[in-house]
Parts: C-alpha cells; sequence; structure tokens
C-alpha cells in the first residue's frame, strides 16, 4: 500500500505568486476551456513566459496566442503537425498538455523526445501500460513530469491533510467525498466518446480519491459499481475502498446527478468537511469538530481559478532541476492509474487505448 500523503507546510505558508527563480518559458498544447483557464492563470506567476501555444486548426492558435500574449502560435497545416512545430521551438523549455485524455500518451511522448519537460492534464494517461512508459522515458531523460492534479497543492487541501495528520480527530476510520453534474447525452463530445476516454471515472474520479487516498494512503481493496451507457462509457459509479486498519471510503462521481461536490474525512474523535460549491476539488473553506466541541471555520485564500499553486510547483521543481514533484512523485499517478484500471475491468469500460 502506498503511504498516505504528508501534508506540505510550504504550500501553507509560502506566497505563490513570489517568483522562486529564473524565467521559465512555456508552451500550451491545445486551446480549449482548461487550457485558457490554466493559462491565465500560469501568467499571474512572475517567473513563468507563455512563449507558444499550438491547436489543429489556425484561427484558434492565433486567436489563443493574441487573448494571452503568447510570442508563437502553430497549427496543424498542409507541412505537418502545430503540436511538433511547437516541441520544436527551441525556446520552449515546459509544455502544458490540456488536450483530452486519450492523446496524452502521444502529445507527452513527443514532448519528451523533444527534450521538453511536461504539465500534464489529468489523467496522466487512459491506462497504467500508457504511464509506465512516459515515467520511464521522462527518467531515462532526466526530464520533469507531472500530472495536474491541481487540487493537491491548494492550502485548504494541504490543511485538511495536517489536521487528519495531528490527531485532533483522532484515527481516521472514514472518508465520503463525491463529485457530479448532469452531462448532456451528447456521444461526439469529448466527456462521452469512448475514442477520448470519456466517462465520470477518468474525468473526475481523481478528486474524491485525493480525500481517501490523501489521510489514508492506497487501499488494500477498492470494490466498483456504475452505469455504462450504450457506448460502454461509464455514466455514474460508486467506489467502496477498503484498508486492513478497517478504514473505509465511499467514493461517487457522476454524469448524471447533480451533487454539491464535497468531502469529509471522519476519524475517532471528529471530522473535517470541505464546505462550499466544488469544494471537493476547489475547497476554500474547512469545518472541523473534535470530540463534542462547537464545529470552526477555517477559511482560505484562492489566487485566480485555483492553478496558481500547482503551476508555482512546477515552475520551483524546474528552476531547481527537478525531475518530478516531491508533493505529487510519478509514483502516486501511476498508483492511481493502477487503481482506475482495475476499477475499469470491474465496470466493464474498454477503452481503443487499450487494445
Amino acid at each position: 500500500m502506498t503511504s498516505p500523503f504528508i501534508a506540505r507546510p510550504e504550500l501553507l505558508d509560502a506566497d505563490p505568486l513570489a517568483a522562486t527563480g529564473r524565467p521559465v518559458h512555456w508552451g500550451v498544447v491545445a486551446t480549449g476551456a482548461i487550457a485558457a483557464t490554466v493559462t491565465a492563470d500560469l501568467l499571474l506567476l512572475p517567473d513563468a513566459v507563455l512563449q507558444a501555444v499550438s491547436s489543429r486548426r489556425a484561427d484558434r492558435a492565433q486567436a489563443f496566442a493574441e487573448r494571452f500574449g503568447a510570442a508563437a502560435w502553430y497549427a496543424d497545416d498542409e507541412h505537418g503537425s502545430g503540436v511538433n512545430a511547437l516541441l520544436a521551438d527551441p525556446a520552449v523549455e515546459a509544455v502544458y498538455v490540456a488536450t483530452p485524455h486519450a492523446q496524452h500518451a502521444a502529445v507527452v511522448r513527443a514532448a519528451l523526445t523533444a527534450g521538453k519537460s511536461v504539465l500534464c492534464e489529468k489523467p496522466l494517461t487512459i491506462n497504467a501500460r500508457e504511464a509506465v512508459e512516459l515515467v520511464e522515458l521522462a527518467r531515462a531523460r532526466g526530464l520533469f513530469l507531472m500530472e495536474a492534479v491541481w487540487t493537491r497543492f491548494l492550502p485548504a487541501y494541504q490543511r485538511a491533510l495536517e489536521i487528519a495528520a495531528s490527531g485532533e480527530i483522532g484515527t481516521v476510520q472514514w472518508v465520503s467525498a463525491e463529485v457530479g453534474f448532469p452531462a448532456p447525452a451528447d456521444p461526439t463530445a469529448r466527456i462521452w466518446a469512448p475514442a477520448d476516454g470519456g466517462g465520470a471515472l477518468l474525468d473526475l474520479a481523481v478528486y474524491p480519491l485525493l480525500w481517501a487516498w490523501g489521510p489514508l494512503g492506497l487501499p488494500d481493496e477498492v470494490r466498483a459499481v456504475g452505469t455504462l451507457n450504450a457506448e460502454g462509457v461509464d455514466a455514474q459509479n460508486a467506489l467502496t475502498l477498503s484498508w486492513a486498519s478497517g478504514a473505509q471510503a465511499q467514493l461517487t462521481t457522476s454524469l448524471l446527478a447533480r451533487s454539491p461536490h464535497t468531502a469529509m474525512i471522519c476519524g475517532t474523535d471528529g471530522w473535517v468537511r470541505t464546505d462550499g460549491a466544488d469544494s471537493v476539488y476547489r475547497p476554500t473553506r474547512l469545518d472541523v469538530q473534535a470530540g463534542e466541541g462547537p464545529v470552526r471555520t477555517e477559511e482560505f485564500g484562492l489566487i485566480g481559478s485555483g492553478y496558481v499553486h500547482e503551476l508555482r510547483e512546477v515552475t520551483r521543481c524546474l528552476q531547481q532541476g527537478l525531475t518530478e514533484s516531491p508533493v505529487l512523485p510519478l509514483e502516486h499517478s501511476l498508483a492511481t492509474m493502477r487503481l482506475l484500471d482495475g476499477v475499469r475491468q470491474q465496470l466493464g469500460v474498454v477503452y481503443p487505448n487499450d487494445r
């Protein structure tokens, strides 16, 4: 079993907007909504420079570059791939990959082969086999690679880990976490498309898993049930995680039902609960009860859209010559992909990348 996450006081105390070293020049692959949101946060860092962006379409690449002030933009044309052109740009040091899930492995592999460090959107890949290949390549080439699990770096999440580890709520015995929203049933949409790795599990489950894995480590047993649509994509799933200690977790993700997006860590002497909208992945407030005492609330600021903290970590690692983050090491991403593979096997979800 992989150990629980360790709370990192430096993530609570440090100013993520303070430069930690030399400027890092970034390239952004894809121009969708998440790419725009993360890029806006990237530009808040004084030591981050947006060097280039790539898209399949020239108009989108150019518009994105103009919106965010990128020095260059690249697009697919008769001469080749916009991604390959961006990776050939000698001014680009690090690449943020925001393509659909099923394209992660190919794009990250190309980036690492081109000598670029990589921050890749979650999930790192479709399956553990792809993830192992990327990690081995990054390590062989001595390049930085990290999965963009942004919630892991937020101060409220770090504080929840700190409270759980302090003994204030006793020994953690039970965790519950969920995230769900009704997604229109459109088989051409990325979130429903088997070819893109669609479904609730790969898109959403990383957030509930964080709250269970954080205080307890990887589970000794995972049982999964779910609802699949006609295309074989999971529309909803429920996971029961068990540990040899007797601890359990109940985690749910759904593309059918709207939920409050919350998490709770319960111990023998009390509990910690996220409070507020979308707090399972973007917590800014924690409610804590220890024993029979009153519930106290702890509040935390949110910089930009919340991605600044993970971007600071990547920037710091690159400036210090690290090849992986000590906060979110590659072994954690590999373990997550293996867990998700096991869940998909139980649910009967198979993607083209698996074949």
